[in-house]
């Protein structure tokens, strides 16, 4: 058969299962999870795969999956990616009334468009036709969240990385994939469908600030305040601000997560949680050297102790341009090349920058929503845009890849990792030793 007229059934397969798709994109909307605690929609996902017979592993990474369209086997392989958790939000109408969890973060978008790829490269026979395996790759926890909670998940064993990505690669479980294809939801741009561009990679960081208690009005020249070190400590990391080249596009954002125990104490525990992010490596680790002095000489002004805790974050994201013209080349075949547009750089994280450092790997991104990514404005307009455009988007790209897997594997021998395969558990590791 062509391949044009593969294509061709994919797109009636999955226009045949559209419905069904945006149902799926809107049951996950209703029932957001925080990262690694997604155990709903991950049984969500997992009928879905048994509903199309198709093999899986689960309980990767906690919640995780990978469901085979083929038999294990076939290379190359292409990953779509899912993430399944969502963002904290309680200002958001929609949220969940006890967690104040919500999908603002187009997840639920990301589950149902690799779904609907699935189900069209399945009910077509495409997945019959092409030369290598194409997988469901669902991973949980790419919203670096709770850090105090998966800090407690370390401690038990559980888990290594605060990343859900992270984990899978640590785990393995990408090593029977050559390429890895994702979208993402996108309030920002002005088409229908965005290609292109980097992002921001970032240190994680926990900092506890260590005073002395005592009666805030009867002594409290005998207490050390440790919220006030860490207010100096914050006031230190802003006057660092200026030192920042632009071209790095550093960006430092802490929370305070505890001030202390009760109003009529001297804070004595009082902790934060912060990202320090970079275009490069070597720009984040530049500026959190920075960031580190100035949390200490906080401590320092009141006499207070510090302990900080540099945790590795996601590394910067850098699109393959191959891949990426294959999916420009499918965005316009289906939204027309008016309604498509290049994506510059993004100063947000993602941890499919640390596959993209392993392996070839691209994504696009989908209009459909408005409001503030994160925020309580964020809302779902066009479901057909947000869940049914991008899984044919998908199924087209891995048709192109794998019709005769000439495509992929010259984009697979021309890949140059950032960090060999086998070797990023230990690299990450040096980044924070």
């Amino acid at each position: 058969m062509s391949k044009e007229k593969l294509k061709k059934r994919v797109l009636k397969a999955i226009d045949e299962r559209a419905s069904e798709i945006i149902r799926i994109g809107d049951e996950i909307w209703k029932n957001p999870e925080l990262g690694f605690k997604e155990f709903e929609t991950a049984k969500l996902v997992e009928s879905k795969y048994e509903e199309m017979s198709w093999s899986y592993n689960n309980e990767i990474a906690i919640t995780g999956s990978k469901a085979y369209l083929k038999e294990v086997g076939p290379r190359p392989t292409v990953g779509i990616i899912g993430e399944l958790d969502s963002v904290r939000c309680p200002e958001h109408p929609e949220c969940h009334p006890i967690t104040g969890a919500v999908h603002a973060c187009g997840h639920n978008a990301q589950i149902a468009s690799m779904l609907g790829a699935g189900f069209g490269l399945s009910d077509s026979g495409a997945i019959d036709e092409v030369k290598g395996n194409i997988v469901m790759v669902t991973v949980p926890a790419e919203e670096y969240l709770e850090l105090d909670y998966r800090n407690a998940l370390k401690e038990k064993g559980k888990l290594e990385f605060f990343g859900g990505k992270q984990e899978f690669i640590r785990l393995g479980a990408l090593d029977d994939i050559d390429i890895c294809l994702g979208t993402h939801s996108a309030t920002d741009i002005e088409k229908k469908l965005a290609v292109g561009g980097s992002n921001n990679g970032f240190l994680g960081k926990l900092v506890r600030y260590i005073g002395l208690e005592s009666h805030a009005g009867g002594a409290p020249e005998k207490g050390i305040n440790a919220l006030n070190a860490a207010l100096l400590g914050i006031m230190g990391i802003h006057a660092q601000r200026e030192t920042f080249k632009e071209q790095d596009t550093i960006r430092v954002h802490p929370i305070i997560t505890k001030g202390g125990e009760i109003v009529n104490n001297v804070p004595a525990d009082v902790r934060i949680e912060s990202y320090v992010r970079g275009k490069t490596v070597e720009a984040i680790m530049d500026a959190n050297k920075k960031v580190n002095r100035a949390l200490r000489a906080g401590a320092m002004a009141v006499g207070a102790e510090v302990e900080i805790n540099d945790l590795p974050g996601y590394m910067p994201y850098q699109h393959n341009s191959e891949l990426d013209e294959i999916l420009k080349a499918n965005c316009t075949a289906i939204v027309g090349e008016d309604q498509v547009e290049e994506r510059e750089h993004s100063t947000g994280s993602t941890d499919l920058g640390d596959i993209s450092c392993v392996m070839p790997t691209s994504s696009f991104g989908m209009g459909g929503v408005t409001g503030t990514s994160h925020g309580r404005t964020y809302k779902v307009v066009d479901k057909e845009l947000e869940y049914v455009v991008p899984a044919k988007v998908l199924a087209l790209t891995c048709i192109d890849l794998l019709y005769d897997s000439s495509v992929a594997r010259k984009i697979v021998e021309s890949f140059k990792p950032v960090i060999p395969l086998k070797e990023y558990t230990e690299f990450m590791h040096k980044i924070v030793s």
